[in-house]
C-alpha cells in the first residue's frame, strides 16, 4: 500500500510539472495570426500606379501659410496617426508637390485616390536625398477648389499593417451590355458610388466590382450582396440598395408605341 501511495504521488507531481510547463510554453510563444492577403478573383491595387509621394515638413500652419505654399506649387497637408489622429493624436504638418497630387488624382480619379495606399517620404527639401521619415499612408481627405478643381489640401493617415481604417471603397459597375433588364429598355439607377468598410490596412480594396450581367428589370443589388474579403467589416446596413434596374423611361415607352 505504501509503494502504491508513493506511485500516485509521483504521477501527480509529473502531471503537475507537465501542466505548468505547457502553460508556460503557451504564454511564452503566442501564435501570431498569418498576415492577411488579397483573395484570388477580388480586386487588388494595380502596381502601375505605385508611387512614392514626396513631402517636406512645415514649421507652422494657418491660412496665410497655406496660401503661400499654394503659390509656390505646394499643397499644405497633414499626416495623422491612424483613426485617433483626428482627435489630437500624433500628427506631422507637411507640404507635398501640387503637380504630383494632381497627376495621381487625374489618373486614378478622386474616389480611387482615397482608397489607395502610398509610401510617403518626408525630406528636408524636395531636392534632398536625406529621408526624415518614410511611412505608408492612406489619403483620408482631399479638398478641391469648387470652381477650378485645384488641390487645396490633402490629409493622410498612417497605415501600418495592424491598422484598421475606415475607407469609402469605390464601386465599379460591369456587365451593362448583357444585363437582361437593360437590354429590355430599362435603365440603371445608381444609388451609391462608394461603400464604407472598416479595412485591415494590408487588404484595402482599390474598388469593388458590381456584376450587372444577370440583373433584370425591378431587381436590385444591396450592400450585403457585395463580394469582398471576409476580414472587411461593412459599416452600414447590409440591406441598403447600391443600384436597381428601373422600368423603361417614359420617353422610351412612347417611342416603342
Amino acid at each position: 500500500m505504501l509503494i502504491r501511495h508513493r506511485q500516485i504521488l509521483t504521477n501527480g507531481l509529473h502531471l503537475r510539472h507537465f501542466c505548468q510547463s505547457s502553460a508556460a510554453a503557451v504564454l511564452q510563444d503566442p501564435i501570431e495570426p498569418p498576415p492577411l492577403t488579397y483573395f484570388e478573383g477580388l480586386p487588388r491595387p494595380d502596381p502601375k500606379y505605385e508611387e512614392i509621394i514626396r513631402a517636406i515638413p512645415r514649421s507652422s500652419s494657418g491660412k496665410n501659410i497655406s496660401a503661400k505654399e499654394r503659390k509656390v506649387g505646394r499643397v499644405p497637408s497633414i499626416v495623422f496617426e491612424q483613426e485617433d489622429g483626428q482627435h489630437g493624436g500624433n500628427k506631422r504638418i507637411i507640404s507635398v508637390r501640387t503637380n504630383q497630387i494632381r497627376k495621381l488624382v487625374n489618373h486614378l480619379g478622386r474616389s480611387f485616390f482615397l482608397s489607395r495606399l502610398f509610401d510617403l517620404e518626408v525630406a528636408p527639401d524636395f531636392e534632398s536625398d536625406e529621408i526624415i521619415e518614410k511611412v505608408r499612408v492612406l489619403p483620408r481627405k482631399l479638398h478641391l477648389h469648387a470652381g477650378t478643381d485645384a488641390v487645396l489640401n490633402v490629409t493622410f493617415i498612417r497605415a501600418p499593417s495592424h491598422a484598421l481604417l475606415k475607407v469609402d471603397v469605390p464601386l465599379v459597375f460591369r456587365g451593362e451590355d448583357v444585363s437582361p433588364g437593360l437590354k429590355k429598355g430599362a435603365y440603371l439607377n445608381t444609388i451609391k458610388r462608394t461603400v464604407k468598410y472598416l479595412c485591415p490596412a494590408d487588404i484595402i480594396p482599390p474598388y469593388i466590382d458590381i456584376d450587372l450581367s444577370e440583373l433584370d428589370a425591378g431587381q436590385k443589388i444591396v450592400t450585403g450582396d457585395l463580394k469582398v474579403h471576409p476580414a472587411l467589416k461593412l459599416l452600414r446596413s447590409k440591406d441598403e440598395a447600391v443600384c436597381k434596374i428601373m422600368g423603361a423611361r417614359v420617353s422610351d415607352q412612347k417611342k416603342t408605341k
